[in-house]
């Protein structure tokens, strides 16, 4: 007998498909921060930007952080992930150990006292985010693999996210893992 589908929610992971063309999404993770009958939103996790907060924020904060790229929508907006909880007021929790958002300007007055850690914090450039249904759709069509999602994959995830992820799911994606991003340059 299958197992049942892991339904779309807030903590949940989406894995792309190693089929998944559209580039906006090719081998990302991406943590589902909210599911509603309205429409999704998530931050994709292993899509590093080679950017640091500093380059992207006019005041300077004392600390610095990597930049990851949230997603294809609104490059304009920054998003955080931490482990802080009710620490940053309207943070809202998404699974054990991770929170997303709250007031920016308290996180950092937090992270400037030394009562929280700057290198738990997870910053993002822009989001993911599908209309009403259009997830469940994608999901239906196989363009994405759901799985529970674990705060490890949030403070300890790099580039190869995805391959760690995909490897995990045995099977013919064992190969698919390993395959080139561009087979004609092998």
């Amino acid at each position: 007998m299958a197992a049942a589908p892991i339904p779309l929610a807030a903590g949940t992971i989406l894995i792309a498909e190693p089929a998944l063309r559209d580039a906006n999404f090719r081998r990302t993770v991406v943590l589902l921060c909210e599911h509603t009958p309205d429409g999704s939103f998530g931050l994709i996790l292993n899509r590093p930007t080679g950017l640091q907060l500093s380059d992207v924020l006019d005041a300077p904060l004392g600390f610095d952080a990597d930049l990851l790229q949230g997603g294809p929508v609104q490059l304009d907006t920054l998003h955080f992930l931490h482990p802080y909880g009710t620490a940053i007021d309207g943070a809202l929790p998404i699974l054990n150990g991770v929170w997303w958002g709250g007031d920016f300007e308290e996180a950092v007055a937090e992270v400037q006292s030394a009562r929280v850690d700057p290198d738990a914090f997870r910053f993002f450039a822009g989001y993911a985010g599908w209309g009403p249904d259009q997830l469940a759709e994608e999901v239906a069509q196989d363009g994405w693999v759901v799985r529970p999602g674990h705060a490890r994959f949030v403070y300890d995830s790099d580039a190869q996210l995805w391959r760690e992820l995909v490897l995990a799911l045995g099977g013919e994606y064992r190969l698919l893992a390993n395959f080139p991003d561009d087979p004609s340059l092998n």
